[in-house]
């Protein structure tokens, strides 16, 4: 009997003792609980919870579990509301873009004179400028779709220089003391660009490398300009769930100013920075290598093949459909894209490089082909790979070359690029879903400034292949929409898998970053028609919030 009473007596303490350690409480710097939580891991599964410590996400699972396990310093109660992790732009112009906060927004107008409108309105607001800038118009939104001239800029401003240009960055209009001061004339030539002349003058339109020549003269912004520029651009990016953006097309001494600016905890802005190949750039990390901080990853190169396709710069295998035995043009020779490539592989970088046109993708593809050698891990990018024959495809999966597309281009272009193409190579423009194919993902961006900003924009262009106005009825070429799933796959871990950081980022996991937003509405779930509303109600990286509507 005294045997048997000792028994449940240790049996009793010992249940009492696994009782107890089941109800003990872990500290947590916060608690989610009761949210829709899309965790983007490897199934898709879907959650209620997750606890944040340091930074970092501790532990997914339920409302009742975690709240029972953790005692956070910080509770957020997502009364029921979509959380998802926080949003990486694949292809942007984050610094540009804050700077180009500071031009004439020319985005919509509809005619050369609304142009000229908000030039003169920029004028009036910033009377003592010695160079007026904007960007963002577009001819091809116009009732006549030609590039306008510089004729009344030269009346309206014939002392200060004037510099606009178009949506896609590939194009400029500027007035005659901007051409005298870049000392451009009708004899000027150059490889990879055009000065326009007609009946012997100059238009003021310049395409691809030409309008660089003008740029040079601009002087740079002070860095107070250069960090109001950033954090402006901070401010609303978080404000639409980015909170990783990769810039693309960044300068050493930009680069150093992120890090600065990230370090002394001024900036929150997670950013994978893209190096443009100058002499001075490569010869620095080229011997340096690539850097890596919590928040800021350089090991990559912008490269540019081609043009845009609105300004009859993507190079293409065949001539433009609306201009007989042009064929548009590369930037840099073959030879330089060969020299190029091999540097980058000898040195680790990844290449990521801008190509349109089908001519500028297979030239590229091939020459990535040749310098990886088959299957590899080096993760090249294409950054558009709007046009791809049909004969081309296969390279990407043949090399491990990733997509980096922006489905708002689809949509914005749609209108006229069957014009530019033909209606048979049109079939072969802007193929995400054929793409996806190749490697089993891609990554997805804006390419902003050039498109808005806003991610969910991509989301319905993506999904629906359709625009702002719900146009057209049954979405463009339907056959390469993206699902619903591999849409936010593409914004969130396939970013982060194309920037070599899918093991820190892009999903709601345990050991990974606590960078997620809470949204309004799912985006899984509301009508195609809903998704460009969808507002974001608080966006948080590494688990505080900085930014709450």
């Amino acid at each position: 009997m005294k045997k048997t009473f000792k028994r449940y007596a240790a049996a009793l303490l010992l249940s009492g003792s696994f009782v107890s350690g089941c109800t003990s409480t872990q500290p947590a710097d916060l608690l989610v609980y009761n949210g829709k939580v899309y965790t983007v891991n490897e199934a898709f599964d879907k959650a209620e919870a997750f606890a944040v410590k340091d930074g970092k996400i501790l532990e997914v699972g339920t409302t009742a579990e975690l709240r029972k396990k953790y005692k956070p310093a910080e509770e957020l109660d997502a009364g029921g509301k979509t959380i998802y992790p926080g949003l990486i732009d694949a292809h942007t112009h984050f610094y540009r873009y804050g700077l180009g906060l500071q031009s004439a927004d020319l985005d919509g107008t509809g005619s050369f004179k609304e142009v000229v409108q908000q030039v003169v309105a920029q004028r009036k607001k910033y009377p003592t400028t010695p160079w007026l800038t904007g960007r963002g118009w577009d001819q091809n939104d116009w009732a006549v779709q030609e590039f306008p001239s510089k004729d009344t800029l030269d009346l309206l401003f014939p002392d200060t220089p004037v510099i606009l240009t178009r949506v896609d960055g590939h194009a400029a209009l500027v007035n005659q003391k901007a051409l005298d001061l870049a000392g451009i004339t009708p004899q000027t030539k150059m490889v990879g660009g055009i000065v326009e002349v007609k009946d012997g003058r100059m238009t003021g339109i310049l395409v691809d490398n030409a309008v660089d020549l003008v740029w040079a003269k601009v002087p740079e912004p002070t860095e107070a300009e250069q960090r109001a520029a950033l954090l402006t651009a901070e401010k609303n990016c978080f404000a639409v769930g980015l909170t990783t953006v990769d810039d693309a097309g960044l300068d050493k001494a930009t680069v150093e100013l992120l890090d600065a600016m990230q370090q002394k905890g001024e900036l929150q802005m997670r950013v994978y920075a893209m190096l443009n190949p100058t002499q001075e750039n490569k010869d620095h990390f080229f011997a340096k290598g690539p850097l890596k901080t919590d928040r800021l990853h350089v090991t990559s190169f912008k490269i540019y093949a081609d043009g845009a396709l609105g300004s009859r710069g993507a190079n293409l295998l065949k001539p433009y459909a609306d201009r007989a035995g042009h064929y548009g043009f590369l930037l840099s020779s073959e030879k330089e894209f060969r020299e190029v490539a091999k540097q980058m592989y000898a040195h680790g970088f990844q290449m990521n490089t801008h190509a349109i046109g089908d001519s500028a993708n297979r030239l590229l593809l091939d020459i990535y082909g040749e310098v990886l050698g088959g299957k590899n891990d080096r993760r090249w990018r294409i950054e558009h790979a709007q046009i791809v024959d049909p004969a081309d495809m296969a390279k990407f999966g043949k090399y491990n070359i990733v997509p980096s597309v922006q489905p708002t281009h689809a949509t914005s272009d749609m209108y006229w690029a069957g014009e530019r193409l033909g209606s048979e190579r049109l079939k072969h423009a802007y193929p995400y879903e054929e793409l996806l194919k190749q490697n089993g993902y891609l990554a997805l961006g804006t390419d902003f400034p050039v498109e808005s900003i806003n991610p969910f924009y991509t989301f319905h262009s993506a999904v629906a292949r359709q625009d702002a106005k719900n146009y057209p009825s049954g979405g463009f070429q339907m056959e390469n929409a993206l699902t619903r799933e591999q849409t936010l796959r593409g914004m969130t871990i396939w970013a982060a898998k194309s920037n070599f950081e899918e093991k820190e980022k892009g999903s709601i996991e345990k050991g990974k970053v606590a960078d997620f937003i809470l949204v309004d509405s799912d985006l899984m779930e509301v009508a195609p028609e809903q998704m460009r509303e969808t507002q974001v109600l608080r966006t948080y990286v590494n688990g505080k919030l900085v930014y709450k509507k």
